[in-house]
Parts: C-alpha cells; sequence; structure tokens
C-alpha cells in the first residue's frame, strides 16, 4: 500500500485513467469488428463507407497512447487491403 500523500494520489488518477483507457480500447475492438464483419458480409460499399470512421478512431486511441501508431496504421492498410479484395 502507498504510504505517501503523492503516490496515494497518483493511484487514484492511474485507477481513473484506467478506465478511461478501457472505455478507449472498447470503442477501438469494436470499430473493428464492426468492420470486420461488413467485410465478411462482403458489403463492400458499406466498408468503404465505413473506413474513414474507422481510420478516424484508431488514429485517436493511438494518439492517447492506448496503442501504438504503428499499430494503428497497420490495422488500416490490412483492412482496407481486404476490403478491395472482395
Amino acid at each position: 500500500m502507498a504510504n505517501t500523500k503523492s503516490a496515494i494520489k497518483r493511484i487514484r488518477r492511474i485507477s481513473r485513467q484506467s478506465l478511461v483507457n478501457k472505455a478507449r480500447k472498447s470503442k477501438y475492438r469494436n470499430a473493428l469488428k464492426k468492420m470486420n464483419l461488413l467485410i465478411s458480409e462482403k458489403k463492400k460499399d458499406e466498408a468503404l463507407k465505413y473506413l474513414p470512421k474507422l481510420n478516424s478512431a484508431l488514429m485517436k486511441v493511438a494518439k492517447t497512447g492506448v496503442i501504438k501508431k504503428q499499430n494503428a496504421s497497420r490495422n488500416v492498410s490490412r483492412i482496407t487491403k481486404k476490403i478491395f479484395t472482395i
């Protein structure tokens, strides 16, 4: 257990930030799942319309440090490639 005032404050801050990061990660995963569902159902037009939203969601999560920027870019690249192979 933390025994200094600053350490106690940091524990409180970390617990709040963990909830925020969890929500962000959930939003990112749901966006990926939605896109993969569109691709598996071969809905190319809808997938192309959803692609900018997915890109935006991934970059927002990458900007805040929940995932790395390269990870987000790689996901967008792979998804885009999948869309055009439908």
